[in-house]
């Protein structure tokens, strides 16, 4: 049972903790792989479905909107209907509207499968890292919660790896397919292993999941479309912003007010949890980010296949398995946390730093080799930040604090996303400005090759659209390097953050 166990006791007994962890955690990589992993088929499903290149964003949009506004209902479905019912019927769920996607046939079929996905995947994440801190012991919490943060940071980087060799070997529809082995997987070890616990009766705070709802789902909107209509030009982007200010100043009064609110306000009287999800949003915004940025600079300016790219990137993986040894190991000896999330800051900020400075032809061993070193300072981050926001918060309230922490990471990450983006798009058209006015008939044959020299000084207005698709090229990879640079010193500002954490023994 949960609640007054002994030192060292976990706070769940189950017979095979290691297999509840095991599937668990399979979930948990379910869902975050489902964020990318379909990146790469659009352009298969737009097609396939009869979609046009507007329309079939939704599939992306859609899953992003839904997990949002599901997020926040964690907490209180596992209490209502329990928290094993509710982890078993999300991934049955999502396993169901996996399938379907795979069978889609029109766009409106495939947007309403990846809305149930996006619901019901929404909960596996918090219910998982809820469930593997429960029944292990306390002083496993930092193991567990590093394979769990390890899953985490590893399926975003997978996807794309995963989805363009099903993809490019089978059909785009294997991209959700593939989630039916593994689900089942999770399903069984959930259904035969974790047991069920005493349901809490909690009134529906109806009012304030309505505004919630609202404000999440614009923000989205807005991150996601704003980019496409050209932001604050086009009049839903007006709408959208009003909406979020609306019921963002209208749910934080209600839940003030409320004698019943949704979340559990409590949670954020604790530091450690507030700072924890400070750090969420300022992680999530650049681990994310920094993998929207780089397949389409690998593609578009290095030349990489969709594979290639996924092969170059996987060494991320692997870096953050090595710190999780090493971050395991330094916890168990003791060492401040703080430490080793500082020195994690420190070698990402290192690593944006060496990536603002790739040239158009840097060499595919530097970008290994600094993918490596960024995954392995993410892992020394976001293990650590895992531990210390549970450190200090009753077992109870781990599912709704969980599910807090996962819609504060992944709204850091859709704002972090569409704020590289339109950095990107202004930095290049500025750059292909400065160069383009100082490019004359000398210095624009010398961007050439020698070999095309004096094709350049015979062709014309050949020649010129020559040396403005090489000025583009310069001018995009200026503009990577600029936000490159950008992310480096939000990872160096996030060291202040680190102020504020304290490390105190776990209550149990």
């Amino acid at each position: 049972m949960i609640g007054g166990q002994a030192d060292d006791e976990p706070a769940l007994r189950v017979d095979n903790p290691r297999l509840v962890v095991f599937g668990a955690m399979l979930a948990s990589l379910l869902q975050v792989l489902d964020t990318t992993v379909a990146n790469v088929a659009i352009p298969h499903m737009q097609s396939a479905l009869g979609a046009t290149p507007e329309s079939v964003t939704w599939v992306l949009t859609s899953y992003i909107i839904a997990a949002a506004v599901a997020t926040p209902l964690t907490g209180w479905l596992a209490d209502r209907i329990g928290r094993r019912e509710l982890f078993v019927l999300s991934v049955a769920t999502f396993i169901m509207a996996s399938v379907l996607c795979g069978m889609a046939q029109n766009l409106e079929q495939m947007v309403f499968f990846r809305i149930l996905q996006g619901i019901f995947g929404a909960f596996m994440a918090p219910l998982s890292q809820s469930v593997m801190l429960d029944v292990t012991r306390p002083s496993k919490h930092s193991l567990v919660m590093s394979i769990w943060s390890t899953g985490i940071m590893i399926g975003p980087i997978m996807g794309p790896l995963i989805g363009g060799w099903l993809t490019e070997n089978w059909n785009w529809r294997f991209v959700f397919y593939v989630n039916l082995p593994v689900g089942l997987i999770s399903l069984v070890i959930l259904l035969t292993q974790l047991p069920s616990l005493p349901r809490i009766i909690r009134k529906f705070d109806l009012f304030g999941f309505a505004w919630l709802s609202i404000a999440l789902a614009s923000l989205q909107l807005l991150l996601d479309r704003g980019n496409h209509v050209d932001w604050f030009e086009a009049g839903e982007i007006w709408i959208y912003a009003g909406l979020v200010f609306m019921g963002t100043w209208i749910t934080a009064i209600h839940f003030r007010q409320t004698k019943t609110p949704l979340l559990n306000l409590s949670l954020f009287k604790d530091r450690n949890f507030v700072v924890a999800t400070s750090f969420m949003i300022a992680l999530g915004a650049i681990l994310f980010s920094t993998l929207a940025l780089i397949p389409p600079l690998m593609q578009n300016l290095y030349g990489y296949t969709v594979m290639g790219t996924g092969l170059v990137l996987a060494p991320r993986g692997f870096g953050s398995i090595v710190s999780t040894l090493i971050g395991g190991m330094m916890m168990r000896r003791g060492v401040d946390l703080r430490i080793s999330m500082g020195m994690g800051l420190l070698i990402n900020a290192w690593s944006l730093n060496q990536m603002a400075h790739w040239p158009l032809d840097v060499e595919s061993q530097t970008i290994v080799a600094t993918s490596f070193v960024q995954g392995f300072g993410f892992g020394l981050v976001f293990i650590p930040i895992n531990v210390l926001a549970f450190a200090t918060l009753p077992a109870a309230d781990r599912t709704e604090a969980s599910s807090i922490m996962n819609l504060f990471r992944g709204v850091g990450s859709s704002i972090g996303i569409s704020v590289v983006t339109v950095l990107l798009a202004r930095n290049m058209q500025i750059s292909h400005a400065d160069l383009a006015s100082s490019v004359t008939g000398e210095s624009g044959g010398a961007m050439l090759d020698a070999s095309s020299m004096d094709r350049f000084q015979s062709l014309g207005e050949a020649a010129t659209t020559m040396v403005n698709g090489e000025v583009t090229r310069q001018a995009a990879m200026i503009a990577y390097n600029s936000d490159f640079y950008a992310m480096m010193w939000m990872a160096l500002l996030s060291l202040t953050l680190l102020l504020f954490l304290r490390t105190p023994k776990p209550q149990r």
